[in-house]
């Protein structure tokens, strides 16, 4: 189990992307901590894997709010003790109009979508300078690379993502903690798959693109961050994994 004697921190852990990230952390080994806004989802999906047999602590938090993340931070320390890795997972999608977006608006967006990537990082480093050793994964997007019409400001929050991913690298590295970005393609999200059931026509649109004919499983992205978290990936720093199926190829 290539995570053992690791705790990882996962923002976002309820459902989605974040959710397959837990499990596929827990069933290598590691304690997992993990945050969410919702929490009937959260203590559920913690007490269904505890359940199974695996450490799993779940606590609220908003990632928009610093001082609810360093809550749920001294938590999961106190309980499972200093987090080696982190997995910058939460995050909202946007496609407002650029007029008629608000100040009020822009700044609950990029709390969440990116200064949250800053924070959470400002709470584990200190740790993981001390012990010379983390692993740090921010999932950003394609659309940071290639986007689309009405996702304003989507791609501008994880072009961010991808760029303070090569700040930490470069900062980090010299205390053996490496930062990589994952950016995933089109996923099976339970919020994705309601879309597509409310708008057929999206789902068509979204699949006559895709050169493997089909979307990423939500396993299929967990597998690539808990590798690059592992000692596997040991020399891997200031990287932005595409995980998107070969879609990005279209608009090389």
């Amino acid at each position: 189990m290539k995570l053992q004697n690791e705790h990882v921190f996962v923002t976002g852990g309820a459902a989605g992307i974040g959710a397959a990230i837990v499990l596929d952390a827990a069933q290598q080994g590691a304690r997992v901590s993990f945050c969410d806004i919702v929490v009937p989802a959260g203590e559920a999906y913690a007490a269904e894997l505890t359940a199974q047999g695996f450490k799993v602590m779940f606590h609220q938090a908003d990632v928009g709010k610093f001082d609810s993340l360093k809550v749920a931070h001294e938590a999961f320390v106190k309980e499972l003790g200093p987090i080696t890795c982190l997995v910058n997972n939460a995050g909202v999608n946007s496609n407002v109009d650029p007029v008629e977006m608000t100040d009020e608006e822009w700044n609950k967006f990029f709390d969440v979508d990116l200064k949250s990537v800053w924070h959470t990082a400002k709470l584990v480093l200190p740790s993981m300078r001390a012990a010379k050793k983390g692993a740090i994964v921010n999932i950003a997007s394609i659309h940071a690379r290639m986007t689309y019409p009405k996702y304003f400001p989507y791609a501008a929050a994880k072009s961010g993502v991808i760029g303070l991913t090569r700040n930490l690298a470069l900062d980090e590295g010299i205390h053996q903690i490496r930062t990589n970005a994952v950016s995933p393609g089109y996923t099976l999200t339970p919020l994705l798959e309601a879309w597509f059931e409310m708008l057929p026509e999206k789902k068509a649109e979204s699949m006559a693109v895709q050169p493997m004919a089909r979307m990423a499983k939500t396993s299929e992205i967990a597998k690539v961050v808990t590798f690059l978290l592992s000692d596997d990936a040991s020399f891997v720093n200031g990287a932005d994994w595409i995980v998107d199926g070969g879609l990005s190829c279209r608009f090389a």
